[in-house]
């Protein structure tokens, strides 16, 4: 963790910014998930926070990292494709482009399509998986979202002031489903440590914990509120006098939380105000690319992290501050489902000049190559017994609309076609096989 003892984070630049990271982390693979769990692999997790604006919250323990992954899951961004977690035609949109549309969109669609229940992160609260134990984490974080539209905007509010209003006001996102679902929550021992005491399930123990991670991993990932948090052990002693709880730092890594603040871009996501004004850029200076002749692209000033991974997704990195634009590099690009027009048009809103007509090229070369092959799908391959048969096929008035010749033996039919062609076989006195090793391309 680290070690100053409070720190006062602004976060909806950072998130916008951040926004932007993941997603072209995203579209070069480099975002893993467990397709059990949907979690982000512990490699992921340290990738994406290497590549944070900023950081992540806490050096030793990830939050923000964590998060961005799911959210972008929830928010229809991303989907995984078995371990890896590849953009979608919406999230590819976005590429190059965060808004605040996109981040209210994530806000609004994590309130409906979350993909875990954030209390699962409560690791030291045991029993959670047990049946009928919790509820619904829907209602629960709709609750917490419904307390935070009544934060005034950029005001400072303790987090204890919240817990307190959230009781008094009916937006309480009650974690246990029952009474007797308390007794199978347990922090060391399931018997001795049992929630289900009197005085050992207080609402700051369960509900305030669930709130705290919402507003910390998500809420404030996104930007939509700042944070002022110091190190969590220690933070909160509520804990200390159940079974076992005396040996634990924290109960939580967001005990540490102490006190938010709605920003603007929270106030948007938050259906508070119709607009979002971003704070005003700074002033323009020397753009910050030089695009040579000789296909190299020169970094003149300090490029922020996402420009970097732009570039190393569609050239070679040959110094620290070279990246050398190949027709190989573009290929390995479109290959990854980039779009070199775009690539095109970053490279020109970041240069002085005119890009050279080389670039602009071998850029309509490469590109000029996809439209050479086409993608026709997956097809079933038929092998006929001799050439004569399968000139028979292919000829015949009711099949030869429904497959076609490859080579003097084969013919191709396709998946939407399978079943008119099987009819028309029969016809013809010939029966398809079942599909056997191979027989599908």
């Amino acid at each position: 963790m680290d070690s100053s003892p409070e720190q006062v984070r602004l976060t909806a630049e950072a998130a916008l910014a951040n926004l932007r990271i993941v997603l072209e982390l995203c579209a070069a693979g480099e975002v893993r998930c467990s397709d059990k769990t949907g979690r982000p692999s512990a490699a992921t997790v340290r990738a994406i926070g290497s590549h944070l604006v900023d950081g992540d919250f806490y050096r030793e323990e990830p939050i923000a990292a964590f998060a961005w992954p799911l959210l972008l899951r929830a928010g229809g961004l991303a989907t995984l494709d078995g371990t890896r977690l590849r953009l979608t035609t919406k999230g590819r949109e976005g590429l190059g482009k965060p808004s605040a549309e996109a981040i209210r969109g994530l806000w609004r669609r994590w309130l409906t399509h979350a993909v875990i229940d954030e209390f699962s992160r409560v690791e030291q609260i045991k029993g959670q998986q047990a049946r009928n134990v919790l509820t619904a984490a829907k209602s629960r974080r709709q609750a917490v979202a419904a307390a935070l539209a009544t934060c005034p905007p950029d005001k400072w509010v303790d987090v204890d002031s919240l817990f307190t209003a959230m009781q008094r006001g009916n937006m309480s996102p009650t974690v246990a489903r029952t009474e007797m679902a308390l007794w199978k929550l347990y922090l060391v021992d399931p018997e001795y440590g049992s929630l289900g005491y009197e005085g050992h399930h207080d609402w700051e123990f369960l509900e305030g914990r669930y709130t705290l991670a919402v507003l910390f991993e998500y809420a404030g990932t996104l930007g939509l509120i700042d944070l002022d948090y110091v190190d969590p052990r220690g933070a909160r002693d509520d804990y200390v006098d159940n079974w076992g709880g005396d040996d634990l730092d924290a109960l939580s890594r967001y005990d540490g939380l102490v006190a938010i603040r709605l920003t603007a871009l929270g106030a948007y996501a938050l259906g508070l105000t119709d607009t979002y004004q971003p704070p005003e850029p700074a002033a323009a200076g020397t753009r910050p690319l030089k695009v040579l002749p000789n296909l190299d692209v020169v970094a003149m000033g300090d490029l922020g992290v996402a420009d970097r991974l732009v570039l190393s997704a569609h050239a070679e990195q040959t110094a620290d501050r070279v990246w050398t634009v190949s027709a190989a590099s573009l290929l390995v690009a479109l290959d990854n489902g980039r779009d070199l027009g775009e690539f095109a048009d970053f490279l020109a809103e970041r240069t002085e000049h005119d890009l050279p007509d080389v670039v602009r090229t071998l850029v309509a070369d490469v590109e000029r190559r996809t439209s050479q092959l086409t993608d026709l799908g997956r097809v079933r391959v038929i092998e006929c017994a001799d050439p004569a048969l399968a000139a028979l096929i292919t000829r015949d008035r009711a099949t030869r609309a429904l497959c076609c010749p490859i080579g003097d033996r084969h013919v191709a039919v396709r998946p939407d076609h399978e079943l008119r062609f099987r009819k028309a076989l029969l016809k013809l006195g010939h029966v398809m096989p079942a599909g056997g090793p191979g027989g599908v391309l």
